[in-house]
Formats: C-alpha cells, structure tokens, sequence
C-alpha cells in the first residue's frame, strides 16, 4: 500500500492518476498481474510509442515495477503492479513530531512456531524446512521471510518519547499472507495483532500466494513455493484501531496506557483465537512485492511541562 501523508507529496501520483488510459493500464494489471508492452498496447488498441510515455509516467511515481525479461523475441519489458492500494491522509501532520524505524523481521524478540515452519535469508534457508529448533539460531536475526502454521512473533519497537511528550498514533506497516504448504491463493488465515499484549484486532489473509514470481525474491527461491503478500498498514490512535483505514477495534492508545517510559512490543499471532487458522508469512525487504522490512511510526505531541 502506498501511503500518502501529506498531499503535495503525493502530486505526481495524482498527475499520474489524471489519465483513463493511465487508469485503464492499472485496471489491466490488476486483473492480469503482470503484462508486457506489447500486451497492453494489444488491450487498448494503441501503439507501442503511445503506451511507453503513459508506463513511464506510472513507474516514475511507483504504482508500477517493470522487470526486463528474455523472450522469444527478444529482450520484454514486464509490468507489474506496484501497490495494491492507495491511503492519502488529508489531515495536516507535523513531520518533526514524528519517528520511525524498519525492524528486520528476523529481529524478533520472541515466538512460537508450529509447521510448516522455516526461515530464509536473500541467500539460503536457515537450517531445515519445518523444524521450529531454527528460529533460535543467530543467523535468524538476517531473515527476510519467515512462515509458520501456527505460533506467533514479537517485535520490541524502540520508544523515542521524552517526558514532555505523549502518544499521539502509532502504525505499523510490514506484508503478510497466510501459509500453505507450497503455496494457495485461496487460503484464508485469521492474524490477530497485540500490542503489550492487548488485542487490537485481526485481518483475515486472503491466501498464500505463488501465482507469480515475488518482485524481490532472490534467483534461488524455487517457484513452487508461496512467493508474495500484501501490505497492511496498521493504525492505532486515541479514535481506536485500523488495518488500511478500516476499524477493527475500538481499543484506543489509552487503553494501552503508552507513555514515555513503556515498553511497545507488537505480536503477531495465528492460535486459538483464529477460526481460520492457516498460518502465516511475514516478508522482508528482499523477498516479496515491497522493499521493506517491518516499519513502525510513531506521532506524538509535544505536551507543556
């Protein structure tokens, strides 16, 4: 999902998005994936020199990726959808109360995992597929992508706040899907999320998804296995708590009680709770649709001494 916080950040998107033919390219790879020039020009009944300014202006502005690739008649270029949707915040945020940090998902600080199970950095599996004894080895601070039927993982975000200062939203934002062994988009999976061990609500994986190749998977990542998630953005504040601007709870921050000496850790979790219990994958920077790793926000406001 791309974020938009601030609207004159996002003017070249909206450029971008003041296109039917633009908007019609976007309609198209959202049904088919991925399509080479030729395809989209074909589908719109329009010249190739025609289509290349409207692709260029949608990658410039990061709706699209385009990855080149050898073919029967030579070197293609591919389209792929980018993101899968698109958030513009219109309230005015103060960019200088505000923090954020990427945390490695291997660098959690606490779990539970059932099989199917594994880790892997960009270059190799970590131990064996399915034996949880792994997700204790050191190398597991370098994961890029780990999976697990059920169990749970924690990540402790560093809290930044000085005495003077008080909670004003945190969010978190990091690309999820279920785990099936192999892979299945159809194949959905309750995730709770907690944060200090208060349930803030759960998103519903729609699948495990292998359809097509990830756009930053490492050469080595058989194909056969699930390859991409989607992004979600979390979103907690004193109105309550979202998933990419829906509510799903009305747990607020002061619920949590966060101040400036608090612990934040953040679980997620696929157990007893989930009625569909069929896994889950985090993806890091190097695997998946998104060059990212788990990133946490906070918003604060500064408070009179």
């Amino acid at each position: 999902m791309l974020y938009i916080k601030e609207l004159r950040s996002g003017l070249n998107i909206f450029k971008a998005l003041g296109s039917e033919i633009r908007i019609e390219i976007l309609e198209l790879l959202s049904k088919h994936q991925s399509l080479n020039l030729n395809d989209i020009a074909t589908h719109l009944n329009l010249t190739n020199g025609a289509i290349t300014m409207h692709i260029k202006k949608l990658e410039e502005c990061g709706l699209i990726e385009i990855t080149s690739a050898v073919g029967k008649h030579g070197t293609q270029k591919i389209c792929y959808l980018n993101e899968e949707k698109l958030m513009v915040d219109l309230r005015s945020i103060n960019t200088e109360n505000l923090y954020e940090v990427e945390i490695k998902v291997g660098h959690y600080s606490g779990y539970a995992a059932s099989p199917t199970c594994g880790l892997a950095t960009k270059d190799s599996i970590i131990g064996d597929f399915d034996d949880p004894r792994y997700f204790a080895d050191p190398a597991r601070i370098d994961s890029q992508m780990i999976w697990l039927f059920e169990g749970y993982l924690e990540y402790r975000i560093p809290n930044y706040l000085k005495p003077n200062q008080a909670f004003k939203e945190i969010q978190f934002s990091m690309e999820l899907s279920s785990e099936a062994p192999g892979h299945c988009n159809n194949y959905p999976s309750d995730i709770y999320f907690y944060v200090n061990g208060m349930e803030i609500g759960y998103w519903t994986s729609p699948g495990d998804f292998g359809d097509v190749r990830g756009v930053f998977n490492p050469e080595w990542w058989p194909p056969h296995l699930n390859q991409y998630g989607m992004l979600k953005l979390i979103r907690i504040n004193n109105e309550g708590s979202f998933i990419d601007g829906c509510r799903i709870s009305n747990i607020t921050l002061s619920d949590i009680g966060l101040h400036h000496k608090s612990d934040i850790i953040l679980r997620l979790e696929v157990g007893e709770k989930s009625k569909n219990k069929r896994g889950m994958t985090i993806y890091g920077k190097h695997f998946g649709n998104y060059s990212q790793d788990l990133l946490a926000r906070v918003l604060y406001d500064d408070q009179p001494i």
